[in-house]
């Protein structure tokens, strides 16, 4: 009876090694030291017989999990650092981002005000000494119509890509802005580049007047009332003008009128195009350089341009070609960058920059060609660029929300694509409220 609980016992202990061998893995630290360590051999197992034994079926036994292992690695820089939470990364990214892009529109109103008060100086300084404006306006659309062309060349602007229905759409913004920039130039030539400043900031009386009498638009009170520091500024400047001139006068009249057109054309026509304003002006440019060069042929002409040309350089000297070069390439360039700012900024900055760059010119003008100013001709001045600021303070906040209104409404499309035209933006929402 001893003898067969002993063989049961001895089968017990090998079923139980061969089950714990083959679920139970050793750890590798503790393998690696079975390799190098001598081999032990262990006791015979024992088992009492006091009882008899019921084995269950081998099925039922689970696998031993293995060990944890008790060592741990550990970054001590890692442990003590904080983890950066991702709202405060995108606060921060945004925030450099809001800084870089006012940094840029500083960067282009410093470069835009300056250029335009260069090219004021230099141009001034040419129709002093050679008074034939429709020439030196051929000229400035002249050399920046090349500039682009070189720049198209040589890959450092990008071509822009237009077709026939492109040109057709931009012909009356040309035509308008030719005959713009001729007549501030005819107005240049014959009084103080301050005076036709003064009569250029009644533009948005201008724009008022042409969208209530030609398109039957009416305004906001507050927009008329905006009109009237605007006018009454520029009268009281106009009389009081010590060197005035009809012919300077008329010219910036209808320069103000011209370019009024050539907004209303320009947003109308450029509607689903896909051209930048850097590309948009350069090809006002030269479709303006062609309808204006045959212009200037028949009212000056070369033999009066060859006169006036020896003239200049009798009484100048070579330095009066380095005076045409540079009013006609500031002239582009302070142009080309108003356009690109128009990418970057709202309506409303561009306007208040625009009202900025009246005063820069004025009082620069003033300083350096020594212009006798009275103070009542200053104080009309001041009235006129202040109505000119109020009028963008009134106008443009109501745009705004009126895009906020509709901005569920099919007008929104409608909207955007005419952001800068105040009349056509008051035709939408007198239709919207309409049809309430």
């Amino acid at each position: 009876m001893i003898s067969l609980k002993s063989s049961v016992t001895t089968s017990t202990a090998a079923v139980f090694n061969g089950l714990d061998s083959g679920f139970r893995r050793k750890p590798l630290l503790q393998t690696q030291r079975s390799l190098c360590s001598p081999a032990r051999t262990d006791p015979k197992p024992t088992l009492s017989v006091s009882k008899p034994l019921h084995l269950s079926s081998v099925s039922s036994f689970q696998p031993l999990k293995p060990k944890k292992s008790l060592t741990k690695c550990e970054a001590y820089e890692a442990d003590r650092s904080e983890p950066i939470e991702p709202t405060e990364v995108a606060a921060s990214a945004e925030a450099k981002s809001e800084a870089a892009k006012k940094a840029k529109i500083g960067l282009y109103f410093a470069t835009w005000w300056a250029l335009n008060v260069v090219f004021n100086i230099y141009n001034k300084k040419v129709l002093n000494a050679y008074p034939y404006p429709w020439l030196t306006s051929t000229l400035s659309l002249a050399c920046g119509s090349l500039m682009m062309l070189i720049s198209w060349a040589t890959g450092i602007a990008e071509t822009p890509k237009t077709d026939i229905e492109f040109w057709k759409t931009l012909f009356p913004v040309a035509v308008a802005h030719t005959i713009g920039h001729v007549a501030a130039t005819v107005s240049m030539s014959k009084v103080a580049v301050s005076f036709t400043h003064i009569i250029k900031s009644g533009e948005p009386a201008f724009s008022v007047l042409v969208s209530r009498f030609l398109l039957g638009e009416t305004f906001p009170v507050p927009v008329y009332l905006s009109l009237i520091p605007i006018i009454g500024g520029c009268a009281l400047a106009a009389v009081t003008e010590l060197n005035f001139n009809m012919i300077g006068f008329m010219g910036a009249m209808i320069s103000n009128l011209a370019f009024v057109f050539r907004n209303i054309f320009s947003k109308r026509g450029m509607k689903g195009k896909s051209v930048s304003g850097m590309n948009y002006y350069a090809c006002l440019s030269m479709l303006s350089l062609l309808i204006l060069t045959p212009f200037a042929i028949a009212v000056e002409g070369p033999q009066m341009w060859a006169a006036g040309w020896q003239t200049a350089m009798s009484q100048i000297g070579p330095q009066f070609i380095w005076w045409v070069v540079a009013q006609s390439v500031f002239y582009h360039l302070y142009n080309q960058v108003s356009y690109m700012s128009l990418d970057q900024i709202s309506p409303l900055t561009f306007s208040i920059g625009n009202t900025m760059k009246r005063i820069s010119v004025i009082v620069s003008s003033i300083i350096i060609f020594r212009t006798p100013v009275q103070p009542v001709n200053a104080l009309g001045a001041a009235i006129a660029i202040l109505g000119t600021f109020l009028y963008s303070q009134v106008i443009y906040p109501t745009l705004y929300e009126l895009s906020l209104i509709v901005i569920t409404n099919e007008w929104l499309l409608y909207i955007s694509e005419r952001l800068f035209c105040p009349y056509d933006l008051y035709l939408v929402r007198k239709s919207w409220l309409g049809s309430l």
